[in-house]
């Protein structure tokens, strides 16, 4: 009899065990919404990412991924977050500009960076975190950790071997800083959402795409349109903004934020090297096609186009007490490295 009473007392330990188990792995069930389409490599990076916290946590935390325009446009997963709607996104804050220019400070300082691990540093060590959670806040999100993906090569239809190369020339780009860098440099951007820049360039509706790293753009077949790539790339270096509902955030265990914060830090990383090694491989595979001619513009005409950057970097800075407040911070920590 004593056999059976612990036998029934381990079957209802055991069953007690699995409810306790089903009830946290349904603890938190989140939706964040990418900027990228699901073909993309940074979008598996990102699903990824879900995968780890889900099994760090050890199920008590579920994030489904979705790509770009799921549930929302590309620039109002800001709003959707903050109500609610999605928990939480990961994607490139300059689609903000609109709301506050400040996004367009930290989400992409084009011209500011030469490798993203400067980028990095900066928000990981120079302030860069706190500055972002001090603009997102407000707006009822938190910042989980920054990441990105690195310098985004350039396709174009025409060689752009000088900064006077770029006059009339119709690049997408997203509003913002980049938009008017570009308008600055004699270029005529056209905003377009990243989804639209394959079939543009084919019915020549730009020339050229600021869009992302040469790897995605090979792989989804923009250079049979845009033949003239610039690679290493010297204009645009965006932020990848991982962060969730504040509300949600305030209200999880420490435990559970750590890993939060840790996956994130992983996915920072993974973004860079993983993309600089898909990026070189297909630079080698674009080289086997004589039709299509990779430029690296010259230092001299780089440095033409970082002035004519940090020259709207100050017209931004007036824009409102925050863009002062990044603009002094970046400026600083550029001045401290040599990197100005």
């Amino acid at each position: 009899m004593i056999g059976n009473f612990l036998k029934r007392l381990a079957g209802a330990g055991l069953g007690f065990a699995l409810m306790t188990g089903a009830a946290l792995a349904a603890d938190y069930q989140w939706t964040f919404q990418t900027s990228e389409t699901a073909g993309e490599p940074t979008f598996k990076y990102k699903q990824e990412w879900a995968q780890n916290i889900a099994t760090m946590s050890n199920g008590r935390i579920k994030i489904e991924i979705l790509p770009t325009g799921a549930v929302v446009p590309h620039n109002q997963t800001l709003d959707a977050v903050g109500s609610g709607i999605l928990q939480g996104h990961l994607t490139d804050p300059s689609y903000f500009s609109g709301i506050n220019p400040a996004f367009s400070m930290l989400g992409n300082l084009v011209g500011a960076w030469s490798d993203p691990l400067q980028f990095l540093e900066y928000m990981k060590v120079g302030g860069g975190e706190q500055l972002y959670n001090e603009l997102v806040e407000p707006y009822g999100l938190h910042l989980i950790g920054a990441a990105a993906t690195g310098l985004e090569s350039l396709p174009s239809k025409k060689p752009l071997r000088t900064v006077a190369d770029m006059k009339g020339l119709k690049i997408r780009a997203p509003e913002g800083m980049v938009y008017d860098i570009f308008a600055k440099a004699g270029a005529a951007p056209v905003n377009l959402p990243g989804s639209e820049v394959y079939t543009s360039l084919e019915k020549g509706v730009i020339d050229a795409a600021d869009y992302t790293v040469f790897a995605t753009n090979q792989a989804q077949g923009l250079h049979k349109f845009a033949k003239f790539p610039s690679y290493p790339g010297f204009h645009s270096l965006p932020m990848v903004d991982v962060s969730i509902n504040k509300k949600i955030w305030d209200g999880l265990p420490p435990d559970l934020k750590a890993i939060l914060v840790t996956a994130t830090d992983k996915l920072a990383y993974d973004l860079v090297f993983r993309l600089k090694k898909l990026d070189l491989a297909a630079v080698a595979e674009a080289k086997k096609d004589p039709t299509i001619e990779i430029i690296d513009m010259a230092p001299d005409e780089r440095r033409k186009f970082r002035q004519i950057a940090q020259q709207e970097w100050r017209n931004w800075a007036k824009r409102n007490a925050m863009t002062e407040k990044i603009y002094t911070s970046v400026t600083t920590f550029l001045a401290e490295r040599n990197l100005l």
